[in-house]
């Protein structure tokens, strides 16, 4: 039987375009979290930058330097850290996550679906892979923000074993309600459990609401973000998990060749 774990959402103002101040706050953040056993921490989606596309790939190029602080602040802290950046990729760029596990970059994940309403196709590419990776709290898979609104990912990762789902976004108003529902649903028809970290304040014309959650594999609210920066913990227990997918059972009962 697998060791409960403590995961944690880290929940605050991107400040556009600041890579610094941004970069900052997360390593006092993670130490923060840190310091309560957590093992596991998520940041926002494009957390070292916003979307501050007139300066995106400059501000791209700076995402190795941020990685390497990330791989130094997991070693130092014996933890699994992920969130998105921007990764260069020739005049464009990709919205990438990284997985950083004890020191090691162990994974990324491209975001697949860009956000066409807010332009994201416009300055972006998109990924074509999804990830489920080994770590020393489980098997981890990511998606990030929009990427919540198609269901079939997430299914493919819980399908390749994912136990939880990291999820970094930047959701803004007015659609809180379609965040909190989906993110439950996720959870529930995975039976799996979800962290995902919600920037907060407001960036350009953009006003984001955080509400960043932890969810259990029932749908059950762990944690919960209010609208200020935040560091949300919960205690991540497989048993639990186990004990419900043996008492409801889904994933035997699927009929994918119907479907």
């Amino acid at each position: 039987m697998k060791t409960p774990v403590k995961a944690a959402a880290i929940q605050f103002n991107v400040q556009l375009g600041d890579v610094d101040a941004n970069v900052a706050y997360v390593r006092d953040a993670v130490t923060r979290v840190a310091a309560q056993g957590c093992r596991l921490a998520v940041m926002p989606e494009m957390w070292s930058s916003g979307y501050d596309y007139r300066r995106l790939n400059e501000l791209a190029l700076r995402t190795p330097e941020v990685v390497e602080e990330l791989a130094r602040l997991s070693a130092v802290h014996s933890m699994v850290l992920v969130g998105s950046l921007p990764e260069p990729h020739g005049e464009r760029v990709y919205n990438t996550a990284f997985i950083l596990d004890n020191g090691k970059l162990i994974g990324t994940y491209r975001k697949i679906h860009l956000f066409s309403l807010m332009g994201e196709d416009r300055s972006l590419d998109g990924g074509d892979s999804w990830i489920v990776v080994d770590t020393q709290v489980g098997r981890l898979g990511v998606f990030i923000c929009y990427d919540l609104r198609f269901p079939e990912l997430a299914r493919r990762l819980a399908v390749e074993g994912a136990e939880i789902i990291a999820v970094p976004a930047e959701w803004p108003k007015p659609r809180e309600e379609h965040w909190r529902t989906l993110l439950k649903a996720r959870a529930i028809e995975n039976q799996l459990f979800i962290v995902s970290a919600n920037c907060c304040g407001i960036q350009g014309k953009l006003d984001f609401f955080g509400e960043s959650f932890i969810i259990g594999p029932k749908g059950e609210i762990l944690a919960q973000g209010g609208y200020e920066n935040c560091e949300l913990v919960a205690d991540i227990d497989f048993s639990t998990m186990e004990a419900w997918r043996q008492q409801i059972t889904c994933f035997q009962d699927r009929k994918p060749q119907y479907y």
